[in-house]
């Protein structure tokens, strides 16, 4: 990070607004998340979604051989659950969601928050490596629900915003 760019390039990207994910995989007989903000819709047809995880992560490791997950967004309430599955050395993603109302996706058998706006059964299509992040190119199999009356979680600047 001592190049003047990187720095300048951290600075400009922080202040891209962005959706809060929590993606979350079931690995054998344990649950593993992370919050992230690499997400977006990519396809109609098929309903395809794109998810960005650091390469060097546990998670990006288990994501490459389970092909199944959900991807929950998040409301404008969840700045604390954002927070937990940021955390470094986070634990499993049972004992993160211990005291929210959550389910395992029908499909995916991953753990879904059911407080978010809506959440994704996944199922990985393509994998990309991009720099230091590796991209999850995946259809969509479910809409597990749809909160239309919720407002999203936002990240910019660093911090999580709630819309007013």
């Amino acid at each position: 990070m001592g190049d003047p760019l990187s720095a300048d390039f951290v600075e400009a990207v922080a202040g891209f607004a962005t959706g809060v994910v929590v993606l979350t995989v079931r690995d054998g007989r344990d649950d593993l998340g992370t919050t992230v903000t690499s997400f977006m819709s990519v396809s109609l047809e098929p309903p395809m979604v794109l998810a960005g995880v650091a390469s060097s992560s546990y998670l990006a490791e288990v994501l490459s051989r389970a092909d199944r997950w959900a991807a929950t967004v998040l409301g404008a309430g969840q700045r604390a659950l954002a927070g937990r599955f940021a955390a470094e050395g986070r634990p499993s993603a049972r004992l993160l969601l211990a005291s929210e109302p959550h389910h395992r996706g029908e499909l995916s058998g991953a753990l879904v928050p059911e407080s978010g706006l809506t959440a994704f059964e996944c199922e990985t299509r393509q994998c990309v490596e991009a720099g230091d992040h590796v991209l999850f190119a995946a259809e969509v199999l479910a809409t597990d629900y749809v909160a239309r009356d919720r407002q999203p979680l936002i990240r910019v600047n660093r911090r999580y915003l709630a819309p007013s």
